[in-house]
């Protein structure tokens, strides 16, 4: 298996790197083992007070690899959300990259998120007849409820000043610059903690979001193995895949 996640730790800070820019960083099967093996890493280093999770490319992540749709099963997706949410080490999204989709899900998962010019974000799920089920379990946490009803619907591209104000990510950098100052300074804040100081702090902060998401996760996961089973996705994926129109665009007169 090639190796699509990387993974390096120094000075306290574990660097998880998505690198499979070839299909823009798609969550296949084997992202998914990887991405959890790393977790499970920088879990059981002692040394490591937080973690980096960033990319290769110029996306960050695209969503689900439809290629592989129906091979891999929702649960395996909520368990890596949910592992990253539990994680007892503050986890640092930095992006510089286009975001789409079941992206969504590791960047609400992130403890901090800092997102510079380069970045765009879209939830475009009901473009292909499908929703954001599964994800809505870390992203909904973080929107405003108006946020939410607009980008759910819609699917259209928000940059990362935007992203910052409907609060999915905490900080929009100027430049690439910026973007690696500003987590820079979050590393070196978090390598002040004390790994049991950061991990209740950290607990703090996401024990109600893993109430609801226990709460809702087995429905979420049977509703989205539905919605991708069906005929409509089946075209609206169908479609995609082959960059033409599904059948149910209404022509504009």
């Amino acid at each position: 298996m090639d190796n699509i996640v990387g993974y390096a730790a120094e000075a306290g800070i574990a660097t998880i790197t998505l690198d499979s820019p070839g299909n823009r960083n798609a969550i296949s099967g084997a992202l998914v083992e990887q991405l959890t093996a790393r977790l499970d890493a920088a879990r059981d280093d002692q040394a490591v007070r937080a973690v980096v999770l960033t990319h290769t490319g110029g996306t960050f992540c695209a969503g689900a690899d439809l290629s592989e749709a129906g091979r891999t099963g929702p649960e395996v997706m909520i368990d890596l959300m949910r592992s990253i949410i539990e994680l007892p080490k503050p986890v640092i999204g930095r992006i510089d990259g286009h975001v789409r989709a079941g992206g969504f899900g590791f960047v609400g998962a992130c403890d901090l998120v800092a997102a510079g010019p380069a970045s765009t974000f879209a939830l475009t799920e009901a473009r292909i007849g499908v929703a954001p089920s599964m994800i809505s379990l870390t992203v909904l946490p973080r929107l405003t409820s108006r946020a939410a009803g607009r980008y759910f619907l819609t699917g259209e591209k928000f940059d990362a000043q935007v992203a910052e104000e409907i609060g999915l990510i905490t900080t929009a950098a100027a430049d690439s610059e910026a973007l690696a100052g500003i987590v820079a300074n979050w590393c070196a804040d978090l390598r002040k903690g004390s790994p049991q100081g950061l991990a209740a702090s950290k607990r703090l902060t996401t024990t109600a979001i893993l109430r609801e998401f226990d709460r809702d996760a087995a429905r979420l996961a049977s509703e989205s193995a539905a919605l991708f089973g069906s005929d409509e996705a089946r075209a609206g994926m169908l479609a995609f895949l082959n960059k033409q129109p599904p059948p149910w665009v209404a022509e504009h007169p």
